[in-house]
């Protein structure tokens, strides 16, 4: 289990790299990812959403996603889901982030 552990944080190292390009903060710390899954044969599904239902950078951001956490050696197989339920919120940023933003 300490294996997955480890690429869990991996995942969560590589996603702090992509960034939503009208916003300048990652989007884990954003609050935009919902849920990291690894399975036995180390394949992951992300669940994500965007700040905004029409983003126009969904596309981009998702590949982003997808190839950040495919470029992780011991990963074989990546997904994305992009998700709106339950629909992002400021609430759901890091303290970092909203200090960032300036919301705090």
């Amino acid at each position: 289990m300490n294996e997955f552990l480890s690429m869990e944080e991996n995942i969560i190292r590589m996603l702090k790299t992509v960034f939503d390009p009208e916003i300048p903060v990652n989007i884990y710390d954003l609050g935009l990812i919902y849920k990291i899954d690894v399975d036995d044969d180390k394949n992951v599904v992300v669940d994500m959403t965007l700040t905004a239902p029409g983003c126009p950078m969904a596309d981009f951001i998702a590949e982003d996603v997808k190839q950040k956490v495919q470029s992780i050696d011991t990963i074989n197989e990546v997904t994305i889901n992009i998700v709106f339920d339950p629909p992002w919120d400021k609430s759901m940023m890091s303290e970092e982030a909203q200090l960032e933003l300036g919301y705090l």
